[in-house]
């Protein structure tokens, strides 16, 4: 009964330090040396090493001169401890007035003669934390960041093609735009410092 005890005592802690040590071990190991970027939360950093952000997770940005993401209903917005919708049906007379506020507050901020607003920019994502718009909701803001900042919408028009990212692999999702990243090109470009 003793020897029977000790081999399953010894087999448990074989089996403890394989799978409860080791193994995690091994693949945070084989994760850092494969995709570094991503096994540290591609972070995305100042010149000065400060941490903005991730390229992952979605920032508020409600000045005028910054591109601004999709609408989150995570906590109180963009809280990644809160990810998730708002859990509105399409017929939710909340939702509807919420996207109809947003509607008409885009269009207010594009100025007069607008066209439609893309509804990226109207509507959250499922996550509440995405960090990207699609191609037309960044070109949608154009007008409005070029007046805020003083320059030729020619120029922000062309910092955003250069910030559409196409899809994965060739195949798999639609061109999204990363918010944060084309802010701080943003601010680059226009020789201020990197947003906060």
């Amino acid at each position: 009964m003793l020897v029977k005890t000790l081999r399953y005592g010894a087999l448990y802690l074989g089996f403890t330090a394989v799978l409860g040590i080791g193994y995690p071990l091994a693949m945070t190991g084989l994760g850092q040396t494969l995709f570094p970027e991503q096994a540290t939360g591609s972070l995305i950093e100042r010149d000065d090493g400060t941490v903005l952000g991730s390229a992952l997770l979605g920032q508020s940005f409600t000045r005028p001169e910054y591109f601004h993401g999709r609408p989150s209903y995570a906590g109180d917005g963009y809280d990644a401890a809160s990810s998730g919708a708002s859990n509105l049906g399409a017929t939710s007379r909340t939702l509807v007035a919420a996207v109809t506020e947003r509607t008409e507050a885009a269009r207010a901020a594009a100025g007069s003669g607008a066209a439609a607003v893309p509804v990226d920019l109207v509507t959250g994502s499922g996550s509440g934390l995405d960090p990207h718009v699609s191609p037309e909701a960044a070109r949608y803001q154009v007008s409005r960041v070029a007046a805020a900042r003083g320059l030729p919408e020619t120029a922000v028009h062309a910092l955003v093609a250069k910030h559409v990212e196409g899809r994965t692999l060739g195949l798999l999702g639609e061109p999204r735009v990363n918010v944060l990243a084309l802010n701080m090109a943003l601010d680059a470009l226009a020789g201020g410092a990197p947003p906060r």
